[in-house]
């Protein structure tokens, strides 16, 4: 973690899924977006929740809580999908995720991050980039480019084309 090395401020994103915060790099976020009707994909994840168009664009709208094992993301006045830009072997992806609110933008130095938790070995905890702390409550880090794996990014690019194709 670059910020970490340098004492640098990082600015994230921050975002609730049910009850918990959750956080982006900045520099991940393309924009926020309010929710808009998704075309569903026959055959894929749960978590896969379809494609919308983005000024021309198809982009794969993941729902973040199904994929961390919540309740389905339900549409409210504060839903939206972040935009995002996913990179796995070096092979970048625009791909939209689903949360229930958007909170704000929050700076946080490295000195304010605590590394991801340690579970044992049965659970994988490699998209966790770090605990970040707000007043009283934690912000859980997301490493946007870990919370897929490449056998799920590759799945998302091959409905991202067949979409593209019809």
């Amino acid at each position: 973690m670059a910020a970490a090395d340098t004492g640098e401020i990082t600015q994230y994103l921050t975002f609730k899924l049910a009850d918990e915060v959750f956080a982006l790099d900045i520099t991940k976020v393309r924009e926020v977006l309010d929710f808009t009707t998704v075309t569903n994909v026959p055959r894929t994840p749960d978590f896969m929740r379809g494609v919308i168009n983005l000024r021309g664009s198809v982009v794969p709208v993941v729902d973040l809580r199904l994929k961390f094992g919540m309740t389905r993301t339900e549409s409210s006045v504060n839903t939206c999908i972040i935009i995002t830009e996913v990179t796995v072997d070096n092979d970048t992806t625009v791909l939209g995720a689903l949360a229930d609110s958007v909170q704000e933008v929050l700076d946080l130095d490295a000195a304010s991050i605590a590394p991801a938790p340690k579970i044992g070995t049965k659970l994988k905890t490699e998209f966790i980039k770090g605990m970040g702390r707000r007043d009283d409550r934690f912000i859980i880090i997301l490493d946007i480019d870990k919370v897929l794996s490449t056998d799920e990014l590759a799945l998302v690019k091959q409905e991202e084309g067949s979409e593209a194709a019809s």
